[in-house]
């Protein structure tokens, strides 16, 4: 060789096909069709036969509109569980699914063709409708990188899941659990159907609050109950609601037995109220008043008072007898509740309990939101637009003593955003406590309530503070009204006597009839089949002039809530656990949904089973932007996974779920993803690294085993499995932000500013084949094959894309974790102590290159001085300690103390390796490069015992 020898050419220079730039955009579609393509899925499930069952089951969303950045999120977390599953060598099913029928749909079908449709049309433009929808939701949820059985999801309005729905309804009423009855449940106009709990969400409504006089009817008992009082002037019990629609039909007055009420004598009449609230309703009223006798509610039972309106009109000439009940109290209002049984839970059960039938309940508000017709004063109006007439009514009746307005929290449909009211209706109920239900064959051993609350104490939470969430809800639920009345639905495959409203003798075989229809036909061949034609098949033809057809349809939380038994142990039988317990091991959701599915799914199976169908549930928060506010189109503080995935790639959506704490809400807006950006360059920055020095390493030939390895080797991959001890312990409780943080923090400071920084020198000038490079690659070829795993879960297409340059399978999710030892602790605590040194030293290498002494670290020479401890770890390090410190000298001196000084090398910088030495340009052959290169280039190499 001769001075102008090329000596970059004889380093080991780092060398892949694994791009530094991602192109994302561009790439991960490929990924995804080479996974469907290629049935990833279903060889993954092959690979994994027979191997112990992970079961994440699907809450489906509605099949109705684009999927927005909730969506994403809810998948990518589902997706990244079951991954990291699947890498722990499990056999994680994921069979993704959809939500089908229900209200959502008739709407936007209404919106299409018009109110009027038949039922028949109705139907079949629904399942038209959905199935477009799903098509297109199941694209983008594929393009996010979700891997799951997408070639044979669920769907709600499969033929075999409505039939199996219909058979879990009969065995939730052969445990006793299911009624009739008459209750005041949560009506929504806009819905034309009553609403469970789980639909209902609060919010502010501005509503206009009254005063209302009852004018006793026998003032001389009330005198009486008193013990005082002036029978000839006109005594009032007065009410205040917020609800002034309520009060024509009002039947009854509710006071409590134990509350002191008394009789105030003011310029408008002697009025009754509780005694704790005379002054404040004085006030308001604008009256002045002297208690004239006080008495227990109890005495005032059965006293009767005058409707308001009891001489405005002949419909409202009836009377209003005082009951007493605990629920009234003296919190606000006047002590006294007016009460309509057919709008309000409280009042009726009042009023039932006092003796008041059913059939004489006060029911004029329809299903729309208007007073029948023929309702006195007040008909045809609709209730809201009708408050401005009731209180003038009531106040040209002389029966109004104060009105304002106020804001308070009233209880809206979470659909359609509007207020709701209780309304009396015929409904089929899951009763929660204890009662009869109708053809109870096989009766559960405890209530409902019972065996729900024992299964959330068997139910694992993640965050913990969910089982608190659901715990109440459920113990202090009402009964689940599950009948609706729509046509887009499950039936309730019922027939009612036309007089008595019974059930059919045979409605249990009626139950097995409509099964199998609906298994044959859907839903439909039910519905278009005639009372005569279904009856005939139960030998009951001959009943059919004397029996009506349900109408109704179970509502879709039944639907949903049911997908346990319907899907894991039907339409996918595999899919599910089978072997008595909970069907799945975990439900995900938002954790809205303790209210909805969590709180149907275990209500259904503990009704059928006694236990819940979950053996874990997690919940994740909302997305928010970055000041806090819930992502919507209204405010355009949204941001769209279709978008961000045409822009920056889906992984890096994967990314930012990954990286965020889901217990609580999700922020992100473009700034917050610019920052998750740059977190996927370093990591992919270091994956290249290792994979471009490892790009001439076969394993097989080439591993150095551990005993043999350079110390700083062994150490690297101690750490490594460290860290994947940490890792795999946070995948076990579903926990990823602290995985992406940690990696982070390991690709840049245990890998690229200690390991990889100490170890370029070894990789890139040593012989190639040699034993201080070859170890170097060990520990980097083992370090990715670990940290290919630790990604997979989250950044899915950037370990596929990596594995196809470095693995040997077809696919990363073929893989389990990889096996790199235990931590060596000993070796770990030593180089530890090792790296809080060389921070030290760094630091003063810094200052003196600030001061323009030297260029790179490898032109200081350091003088370190340290005490007996550090300096025997120090000079253990021998020749290789310079390596260690990225310079081209280091003195050791005992001390009492640790100290650094770095000094300018007043040495020459060789040409190949870049370290300064006194011995460059010794051999004649070679003047511009050092002894070590010549050695390493044409030598035996130089010898590396620890870095």
């Amino acid at each position: 060789m001769t001075d102008k020898t090329d000596y970059r050419a004889t380093l080991n220079l780092p060398d892949t096909p694994f791009p530094m730039r991602g192109d994302l955009p561009k790439r991960e579609p490929g990924w995804v069709k080479e996974w469907e393509d290629t049935g990833l899925y279903k060889r993954l499930r092959e690979a994994r036969c027979g191997r112990q069952k992970f079961v994440l089951h699907d809450g489906p969303p509605y099949a109705n509109g684009q999927i927005h950045m909730g969506h994403a999120v809810n998948k990518i977390l589902k997706d990244m569980i079951v991954k990291s599953r699947q890498l722990k060598g499990l056999d994680a099913s994921y069979v993704p699914g959809w939500d089908c029928h229900g209200l959502p749909i008739e709407n936007a079908i209404e919106k299409q063709f018009g109110r009027n449709l038949s039922r028949d049309e109705m139907q079949a433009k629904s399942r038209a409708y959905a199935t477009e929808q799903i098509a297109l939701q199941m694209a983008d949820f594929k393009r996010l990188g979700v891997l799951g059985d997408w070639g044979h999801p669920y769907r709600t309005m499969d033929f075999v899941n409505e039939a199996e729905e219909i058979r879990a309804f009969k065995r939730v009423i052969e445990r006793g659990f299911v009624y009739r009855g008459l209750k005041p449940v949560y009506w929504c106009f806009d819905c034309g159907s009553s609403l469970a709990e789980f639909e209902i969400e609060y919010a502010d409504k501005k509503s206009q609050t009254l005063d209302v006089g009852f004018l006793a009817d026998e003032p001389r008992k009330v005198v009486a109950a008193f013990g005082g009082g002036d029978a000839s002037k006109p005594i009032f019990a007065v009410i205040w609601t917020t609800t002034a629609w309520t009060i024509p039909a009002n039947q009854a007055l509710n006071l409590n037995p134990e509350l002191e009420y008394a009789l105030v004598d003011t310029p408008r009449g002697q009025i009754i109220v509780a005694q704790v609230l005379v002054e404040k309703v004085l006030a308001r009223y604008k009256l002045a008043g002297t208690v004239v006798a006080t008495t227990k509610g109890e005495n005032l039972a059965n006293l009767n008072f005058r409707h308001p309106l009891y001489d405005v009109d002949p419909g409202y000439r009836r009377l209003s007898p005082v009951y007493l009940a605990d629920y009234a109290t003296a919190e606000d209002g006047t002590g006294i509740v007016h009460s309509s049984p057919a709008y309000g839970l409280d009042d009726f059960n009042s009023c039932v309990a006092h003796g008041l039938k059913y059939d004489d309940i006060l029911n004029p508000v329809q299903a729309n939101g208007s007073y029948a017709p023929d309702f006195p004063l007040f008909g045809g109006e609709n209730i809201w637009k009708s408050v401005p007439h009731i209180i003038q009514t009531i106040e040209q009746a002389g029966r109004l003593f104060a009105t304002e307005n106020i804001v308070h929290s009233y209880p809206h449909c979470w659909r359609h955003k509007t207020p709701v009211i209780y309304r009396a209706a015929a409904q089929w109920f899951i009763r929660m406590d204890e009662g009869e239900g109708v053809f109870t064959k096989d009766k559960a051993p405890d209530t409902l309530r019972n065996m729900a609350l024992k299964a959330i104490e068997d139910t694992s939470f993640y965050p913990e503070n969910g089982k608190v969430r659901l715990r109440d809800m459920i113990a202090g639920r009402p009964d689940w009204c599950i009948s609706r009345q729509r046509s887009w639905g499950v039936p309730l495959p019922f027939f009612l006597h036309k007089d008595t409203h019974d059930l059919h003798p045979k409605t249990m075989e009626i139950l097995d009839v409509a099964a199998d229809m609906v298994d044959a036909g859907g839903i439909e061949s039910w519905s278009k089949a005639t009372t005569g034609e279904i009856l005939a098949r139960v030998g009951a033809g001959a009943d059919a002039a004397d029996y009506v057809k349900s109408q109704d349809i179970l509502e879709v939380w039944f639907d949903s809530g049911t997908t346990h038994t319907t899907v894991l142990k039907k339409s996918h039988p595999g899919a599910g656990h089978d072997e008595g317990g909970p069907e799945a091991d975990l439900y995900l959701e938002g954790h809205d949904q303790h209210r909805g599915w969590f709180h149907s799914s275990l209500l259904t199976a503990a009704a059928m089973y006694g236990r819940a169908p979950y053996r874990g549930l997690l919940t994740h928060g909302f997305t928010v932007d970055s000041q806090g506010r819930k992502m919507s189109k209204s405010l355009g503080n949204g941001i769209e996974p279709q978008a961000v995935s045409s822009k920056l790639g889906a992984e890096i959506i994967r990314l930012w779920v990954a990286a965020s704490d889901y217990s609580g809400d999700i922020a992100g807006d473009d700034k917050i993803l610019a920052r998750v950006v740059d977190a996927y360059r370093r990591i992919r920055n270091t994956l290249r690294f290792l994979l471009a020095n490892v790009s001439d390493f076969d394993p097989a030939k080439d591993a150095v085993p551990l005993g043999e390895m350079v110390e700083i080797d062994r150490y690297a991959l101690a750490r490594a499995a460290e860290f994947q001890a940490e890792v795999l312990a946070h995948y076990e409780v579903y926990e990823f932000h602290p995985v992406v943080a940690k990696l982070q923090v390991y690709c840049s400071e245990d890998l690229g500013a200690f390991y990889l920084d100490i170890l370029k020198d070894r990789l890139y000038t040593t012989a190639p084949k040699s034993h201080a490079r070859r170890s170097a690659q060990t520990a980097l070829w083992n370090i990715t094959h670990a940290m290919l795993r630790w990604m997979a879960p989250f950044l899915s297409f950037t370990a596929e894309e990596a594995w196809k340059v470095f693995g040997s399978s077809d696919s990363i999710f073929f893989e389990e974790y990889a096996e790199i030892g235990s931590p060596d602790t000993g070796l770990i605590a030593k180089w530890n102590r090792i790296r809080e040194i060389r921070d030290i030293a760094n630091k003063e290498i810094e200052a003196v290159r600030e001061k323009g002494l030297v260029g790179s670290s490898l032109q200081a020479n350091l003088v370190v001085t340290a005490d007996s401890n550090d300096h025997a770890l120090l000079q253990g390090l021998g020749e290789d300690l310079k390596f260690v410190f990225i310079t081209s000298a280091v003195a050791l001196v005992k001390g009492d103390a640790l100290s650094v000084q770095a000094l300018p090398s007043q040495d020459t910088k060789c040409e190949r390796c870049w370290h300064w030495r006194p011995d460059v340009g010794r051999d004649p052959a070679h003047p511009t490069i050092c002894g070590r290169c010549v050695s390493n280039l044409f030598g035996a190499g130089e010898p590396r015992v620890h870095a």
